[in-house]
């Protein structure tokens, strides 16, 4: 069995992003290091460790069932290091290193994209990775720092920060109005086409909130189902149904005419926009850096 006091624990941050990276080149890229060192490393540490973790071909680089075990406990080895120099450290530590950021597809593009320029701008030693995805991720086996997430969060042990809200509106193009009229109440929108998204747990029922607090459920039929919000969105201005939609993602479409609102006094109940990252008592600099770049633009475009 290894002894950790014979482990270069350096190498396990290298060992990380040879794993995130994909590859010895890609990864020696991040970290600003030739590929032969970036091997040499890898080499070493599997005969420090007395074990092989790296499957290596003229193709493409595995990992060994050892190797993942190993990623996995490197992960959290390095975050708790992490966490034990912010502890020390506290407001003053640097914002610097790679942070990687989970969002859904759309509020990626639109909102998180740009806060990260904004973020990265203000502090030139930061690296970033954004990584959009509809899907829910595994924070800790992704290696992801923060996770931006819509709506209702499933019960987790990671901790959650709100940064702020957003609400559906009910929305169609010219388009389809011409065609199909303009709904005067909420059961007439059973009746009408509907561009749903697959990725929601009941994609066909709308629930909807009148001004005055009253609330009413819809069952649509006709739907043309998406899985993604940017295709909800494209086929909706397309004329193919009227969609349910983020305020985010259709205030210009509205502003340009593109989309016009149905049912102005009825739309979804507000929702949360939250950041979730691991458990811990003493988040990264970078992440707090980003919570609250992404706080001050929501409180403004409020």
């Amino acid at each position: 069995m290894a002894d950790v006091r014979d482990v270069n624990l350096n190498r396990l941050a290298i060992f990380v992003a040879v794993i995130d990276a994909g590859s010895l080149t890609a990864a020696a890229a991040r970290l600003g290091l030739a590929k032969t060192m970036v091997s040499t490393h890898m080499q070493r540490l599997e005969a420090e460790v007395g074990a092989s973790l790296l499957v290596r071909t003229t193709r493409r680089l595995g990992v060994t069932e050892a190797g993942r075990a190993f990623y996995e406990a490197s992960v959290k080895i390095l975050r708790a290091t992490e966490e034990a120099l912010n502890a020390v450290s506290g407001e003053t530590a640097p914002v610097r290193g790679m942070l990687r950021v989970s969002s859904p597809i759309d509020y990626g593009a639109l909102v998180v994209a740009p806060a990260l320029v904004e973020l990265r701008r203000t502090n030139p030693q930061l690296e970033v990775e954004l990584l959009c995805s509809d899907q829910y991720v595994d924070l800790i086996a992704d290696g992801i720092d923060v996770a931006i997430r819509l709506g209702r969060l499933a019960d987790s042990n990671y901790r959650a920060v709100k940064l702020g809200s957003f609400v559906k509106w009910l929305v169609a193009s010219p388009q389809f109005i011409d065609t199909w009229g303009k709904p005067r109440t909420p059961a007439d929108l059973s009746a009408l086409p509907l561009c749903a998204l697959t990725v929601l747990p009941h994609p066909l029922t709308l629930d909807l909130r009148h001004d005055d607090g009253s609330t009413e459920s819809v069952r649509c039929e006709n739907a043309l189902l998406t899985n993604t919000a940017d295709a909800c969105r494209a086929a909706t201005l397309a004329g193919g149904g009227f969609g349910l939609l983020t305020d985010f993602s259709i205030g210009g479409d509205i502003a340009a005419g593109r989309l016009i609102r149905l049912l102005p006094a009825w739309a979804a109940d507000s929702a949360s926009i939250q950041a979730v990252f691991p458990p811990t008592s003493h988040p990264p600099a970078k992440v707090r850096a980003l919570i609250e770049t992404l706080k001050k633009r929501l409180a403004g475009a409020a």
